[in-house]
């Protein structure tokens, strides 16, 4: 080969400027680089591989169609080979020798804002490699992060008397083009990088295992390094839904999520229209925390054409649905989008729309079909589901979805919806009642639930706090309205006959009782003094002797105590009192009074009221000084009941 062989060719300026940032600007994720590569090399086996199904006949056609990766210390070189359909000197000059042919210009533009060229500006102001290679035609550029040169070996797999040609670059304004000599291979490309000292890592056998298990994980063509083959797993995704047994489903979720427990169940979607795009979900058989640790650590691992794009892609699938893992992959995007544009990008918005709509019918069969199983994916994931109330598209079917604990159930394990409870409610009742409490004998023992034991009104029991944000959230389910027993006015359920009949109730007052109760009423209020807004009879209560009830009924306990710890505020709130008249304390409370109306007992029982009802609500901020006041309440009893047993 002479000199006159060889054609050096100089670089456009605006390519110049993009090879310059390339080299010195973009650090934060060099080792896409090699992502790239392996790319390129499993584009050119597949253009083969089709030509070859038309009935053309390539060189060596008994050749294996595979990646080969070599690693070569001694002359920092490593080494990328695919025995695909290869390019002659044209192609070198075409495809090498300008960037993106028309996407120079607008690359530049988007990079107007990158740190110096020289790498001296600051690390958060340098754009993320794996967020711009491949966009506009730059993949095999990203070498140059790594390598101080470059050569390119290629051989054209098709056409009488095909000939090797090499190209080479040092990527600061020039390349040529030559015959290639006796290491040209037989078909095929062998790209060479000569890499920089401060690149040493990728010479490492293990290192650039890890890149390609990351990245490249899922090509269709065997992937060797060093003779061994590193990408062993198919991408099941892509694979016809009918072959595929539930092992394998099992077999690839963990090696996915590297979760040694297999999945509750698995959703398999090949959609055509309006937008194409394979993906495969997972539903965990094990709880995160999105509230907590694990708040970040969510999203669909998005693909294009096997090739990694972005680990956990919040776009792809709403928050609600965060317990969903798995992968999708749409071979209309670009190899690689900036997040900004993935945000904006009308293409994912779709597939969100279509994973939300297959997700959901997907929970809605399952609740159907396998209730057991639904069961316990509400147990494990309904925490987050719930989160869907902001889902104003898909409210109706987020509703029906929901499970609860009630007053008709059984114990605190089982579970309802909300269709069975309005097929259990008496003909008339269009509101879905629900109390707050920590667990199951809390809500039961709540004194606002009582009026409604005693009707026979079932009420939804809510353990988690966010439950209230999301029954306000959802406001009404089919025309039914969800409202709290707390803000239930005096006349909600005069509509409804009683079903149990109260025990140990009190004959009715007369009416000079009822002006000796008024004024017991009067006398509490005088001993309470600012802690509560006003003491009266309630119309609530059945079994309990008093309850604090919000004077405008506006906000239910529980979420007073929320707000407050969100606000720091620990201050007590000022209520209503109301006490049960018929109640057998408050007689004994009314006899006292008409005894001796400034008698201490008096005094201590009504702040002992008040205390067992603050602390009903969650409210007690004093714990010693209510201590104090029981101790005093218990002396005086067992002082009255010696004198009584002496009698």
């Amino acid at each position: 080969m002479t000199r006159k062989d060889r054609q050096t060719r100089e670089f456009r300026a605006e390519v110049r400027k993009v090879l310059n940032i390339l080299t010195h600007s973009l650090y934060a994720n060099r080792e896409i680089f090699l992502r790239e590569l392996i790319s390129n090399a499993s584009d050119a086996l597949d253009k083969l591989r089709f030509r070859v199904s038309r009935g053309e006949k390539p060189l060596a056609p008994d050749m294996p169609l595979e990646i080969r990766i070599s690693i070569d210390k001694d002359k920092k070189l490593l080494t990328v080979a695919d025995t695909g359909i290869g390019m002659n000197a044209e192609e070198l000059g075409e495809n090498l020798g300008t960037i993106a042919k028309s996407g120079s210009e607008e690359f530049l533009a988007q990079l107007d804002n990158v740190a110096p060229a020289g790498g001296d500006g600051p690390e958060e102001n340098r754009p993320d490699a794996a967020n711009i290679v491949g966009r506009f035609g730059i993949g095999f550029y990203s070498a140059f992060m790594v390598a101080e040169k470059m050569e390119v070996i290629s051989r054209p797999a098709f056409g009488d008397g095909a000939v090797a040609h090499v190209w080479t670059s040092d990527g600061l304004g020039s390349y040529s083009i030559e015959p290639a000599g006796d290491d040209a291979p037989e078909r095929g490309t062998v790209v060479k990088a000569y890499l920089k000292d401060n690149s040493a890592e990728f010479l490492e056998k293990f290192r650039l295992e890890s890149v390609i298990r990351n990245h490249s994980a899922f090509m269709p063509f065997p992937i060797l390094l060093d003779g061994s083959r590193v990408n062993s797993e198919p991408a099941l995704w892509l694979e016809p839904k009918f072959s595929i047994k539930r092992e394998q489903y099992d077999a690839f979720y963990k090696t996915l999520t590297y979760d040694a427990k297999a999945p509750l169940d698995a959703l398999h979607l090949s959609v055509d229209a309006p937008v194409q795009f394979n993906a495969l979900l997972y539903l965990p058989d094990s709880s995160q925390d999105f509230f907590g640790m694990d708040r970040d650590f969510w999203g669909i691992d998005l693909y294009a054409r096997r090739v990694l794009i972005q680990r956990r892609n919040k776009d792809l699938i709403p928050e609600y649905l965060a317990f969903f893992k798995g992968v999708a992959d749409a071979e209309d995007l670009p190899l690689n989008i900036s997040r900004e544009t993935l945000q904006e990008n009308v293409l994912l918005r779709k597939i969100n729309q279509i994973i939300v709509k297959q997700a959901l019918s997907h929970l809605e069969k399952t609740a159907g079909g396998e209730p057991e199983k639904y069961l316990r994916f509400w147990r494990l994931h309904g925490k987050i589901f719930k989160l869907g109330y902001h889902d104003f598209p898909n409210r109706e079917r987020v509703s029906a979805l929901l499970r609860f604990n009630s007053s008709a159930l059984d114990d605190g394990e089982a579970l309802t919806g909300l269709e069975d409870y309005m097929a259990r409610a008496p003909e008339g009742q269009k509101t879905f009642w629900y109390v707050s409490a920590p667990n199951r004998e809390a809500a039961r023992l709540n004194p606002h639930t009582e009026r409604f034991r005693a009707k026979g009104i079932e009420v939804l029991y809510l353990y988690e706090p966010v439950d209230e944000f999301v029954m306000e959230g959802l406001g009404k389910y089919r025309e039914w309205e969800f409202k709290p027993v707390e803000n239930a006015p005096d006349d909600a359920l005069s509509a409804f006959e009683d079903k149990k009949a109260m025990q140990g109730k009190s004959a009715p007052l007369s009416e000079e009782e009822q002006k000796n109760f008024a004024a017991l009423l009067d006398r509490m209020k005088e001993i309470l003094g600012d802690k509560v807004k006003e003491v009266r009879v309630s119309q609530r209560l059945e079994d309990s002797p008093s309850v604090l009830v919000s004077p405008d009924g506006a906000m239910t306990a529980s979420m007073e105590k929320l707000l407050k710890v969100m606000h720091k505020d620990d201050s007590l709130p000022v209520k209503v009192l109301e006490v049960n008249q018929a109640h057998p304390l408050l007689r004994g409370m009314l006899r006292i009074f008409k005894a001796d109306a400034r008698d201490n007992m008096l005094t201590l029982m009504t702040q002992g009221l008040f205390d067992a009802s603050l602390l009903l609500d969650g409210f007690i901020k004093e714990p010693q000084v209510l201590a104090s006041r029981l101790n005093s309440l218990l002396a005086e009893t067992a002082s009255l009941y010696a004198e009584v047993r002496k009698a």
